[in-house]
Formats: C-alpha cells, sequence, structure tokens
C-alpha cells in the first residue's frame, strides 16, 4: 500500500504546478512562450513561485495545448488529468464549461 500524503488537495496542487513549472523552465521553447503569454520575467517569476494564482496560471499555460499536457504529465509520471484537477483546485480556476 502507497503512503499517503500529508499534503492537503490544495497543497498537492500547488506542489505539482511547481514541478510543471520546474520542467517549463527546462525547456526554452516552453520557457520563452510562458514567459510571453504571462508577461512575467524572470525576476517577476523568482518573485511569484509561491502564489498559488501563480501557480495556477502555470497550469492554465499547460492545458491551453494537448502536446504540453502530453509533454508534462509525460515527465511528471502523472496522468494528463490530474493537471486539469490540479488546475480546478487553486485559485483563478473557472467552473467546467465556462467560457
Amino acid at each position: 500500500m502507497a503512503p499517503r500524503s500529508s499534503l492537503t488537495p490544495p497543497d498537492a496542487a500547488q506542489a505539482l504546478a511547481l514541478r510543471a513549472l520546474t520542467e517549463i523552465a527546462g525547456d526554452d521553447d516552453l520557457l520563452g512562450r510562458f514567459l510571453v503569454q504571462t508577461g512575467c520575467g524572470p525576476d517577476a517569476l523568482r518573485r511569484r513561485i509561491t502564489d498559488p494564482a501563480f501557480l495556477g496560471a502555470v497550469l492554465d499555460f499547460i492545458l491551453e495545448s494537448d502536446a504540453t499536457v502530453t509533454r508534462i504529465a509525460l515527465a511528471l509520471d502523472v496522468p494528463p488529468g490530474r493537471l486539469a484537477t490540479a488546475r480546478s483546485l487553486l485559485p483563478g480556476a473557472t467552473p467546467e464549461g465556462s467560457p
């Protein structure tokens, strides 16, 4: 039996988003697109790295592209749906089906 995590669901979502951000930062193409899309420079990224709303934006960036979802899910060894679930637990998430 796998050990149970002591993290709350929002904490686990933040941890997953932080791991995903590490993957983005390790890929020049993804990092460049992320910085352009968010308007966030490297200094702002460092300052906001623990902000739950910013981590939600990281997951938003990933979820905009099926290819990015697949790439990050494989890198993190998680089911792709876990990224969407994590996003739903962080500030700024919109209810499914909302514009």
